[in-house]
This record gives structure tokens, sequence and C-alpha cells, in this order.
């Protein structure tokens, strides 16, 4: 890993031992409704992602890109999908294991950054499940072309992102504090106030980059939907924060 990703890793490791939202397990319930057909995933903070997006799972391969923490891999896996995560959290990758071992499933959990060429042939997996997280990446173009290059013809690539708005804001979300680009890498004083206020080192990205980069790379976007992030003064004034993206590889 680069610096900061490394960064990022262990703040993140950290974030999950403190009870972070996004670093907690399913419970053996929600694993049991799962394979009796009631489920729900999310790829960004409240809207539950349609159904129909994903298809029949049944015999499916599918790649959770920094999706660990055993929210999502174990749903897919109770819908009969053959499931692998990649993410850079090691406590993530734990959770993936935990649930895995509880419910007496099989899936393959690299422990990998996903900056890097992803470690897998071209045309791999049938669905990419990549929920909101791009945000601690600062050249997400890249990563939609790897994407494109181990999805099957016809498979499915869907994403959640920030478009950039949570970044201008101070923490009380009423006063502009930065400018856009959010890039800890180029600005010191960004930089600083990340590690002070324990935010890892995270990148605004445009909608330019985050649809015109999954475009770029050869994809067919086929629906989207926005998101607010779920509480706070900009969710308070229904103001859409993140996006979520279905894409096709033709």
């Amino acid at each position: 890993m680069g610096k900061y990703t490394e960064i990022n890793s262990k703040t993140i490791d950290q974030w999950c031992e403190d009870g972070w939202e996004w670093g907690k397990p399913i419970s053996h319930e929600t694993y049991q409704k799962a394979l009796h057909g009631e489920w729900n995933v999310l790829l960004t903070p409240t809207r539950l992602v349609p159904h129909e997006w994903f298809g029949n799972l049944k015999g499916k391969k599918v790649l959770g890109l920094a999706s660990g923490g055993g929210q999502q891999m174990p749903i897919f896996q109770a819908l009969g999908a053959s499931c692998t995560v990649l993410d850079y959290s090691k406590k993530q990758c734990e959770s993936e294991r935990l649930v895995a071992e509880r419910e007496g499933y099989t899936i393959d959990i690299l422990c990998k950054d996903m900056t890097e060429k992803l470690p897998f042939e071209d045309e791999t997996f049938d669905l990419i499940f990549h929920p909101v997280s791009n945000c601690y990446v600062e050249d997400v173009r890249s990563i939609f072309k790897e994407c494109y290059r181990v999805l099957k013809k016809g498979g499915s690539f869907l994403g959640g992102y920030d478009i950039g708005i949570n970044y201008i804001f101070d923490d009380d979300e009423k006063t502009i504090a930065y400018a856009l680009p959010f890039n800890p890498l180029k600005d010191k004083k960004i930089y600083e106030d990340s590690l002070k206020n324990d935010w890892g080192l995270q990148f605004s990205h445009t909608l330019e980059e985050q649809i015109g980069g999954q475009l770029q790379a050869g994809f067919q976007l086929c629906d989207l939907y926005e998101d607010t992030n779920g509480e706070g003064n900009l969710h308070d004034h229904h103001i859409p924060t993140f996006i979520a993206t279905r894409c096709i590889k033709k």
C-alpha cells in the first residue's frame, strides 16, 4: 500500500474497534431471513438498493470491492452467490471471516488495497458491489478500469459514491470551511485537520470523475439514485450528498 492508504486502513480498523456503523456484521437472524428471501443492502447511507439491480444471484460470482465488514457479502451468500471480498482493513476482513464461520459458508477474503491492480483474471465476476469507499482514494478512474477488466460481459457494477458536497463544510454542516477539491495530499491544512479530527485521508470527487470515469472505462450507465447523509444539517434540509449507480459491461 502507499502511505496514505496505510493510514486509512489503520484508521478504519480503529473505527471498527470503536463501534463504527459500517463495521458491524449482520446478525444470525438477519442471515436466516436472507436465506428465506427477506433481505436488503445499502450502497449509500440510507436508501436501500433496488432488488432488480441484482437479478438472480444463485450461482453468480460476486466481488465485494472495499466491501468488508460482514454486512453485504453474507446476504449475497445466502442468496446463492459465490463471494469474494477485497478490503484493506484487517478488522473488516475479520468480520467477514467471523460471519462465514458462524453461518458455515466459504468466502474468499483478500486483505488488499483496491488502488493496486486487482488480483483477478479478466472477466472473473458476474457482479461487483462497491459501497461508498472511493472517497478514501485519490484516483478513482484507475479503479473503474480495473473493475471493467475483471467483470464478465453483461455483468453489473453497483457503486455508491460521495459527490463532494460534504467536504466543504465544518462539522456542524453550516459553515463553508474548505474549497474543492478536498485533497489532503495537496493541501497541508486539510492533511493536518484530517489527522487531528480522525477523518482518515479522504478525497472529494466530482460527478465527472465518478460517472464520467465509469463511462470512460467502457461501462453503460443503466440507473442511478441519490441519497443523503442520513443525519445532520444537510440531511435535515434534504440535500443529496451521495449517488448510487448501476452500470453494465456491454
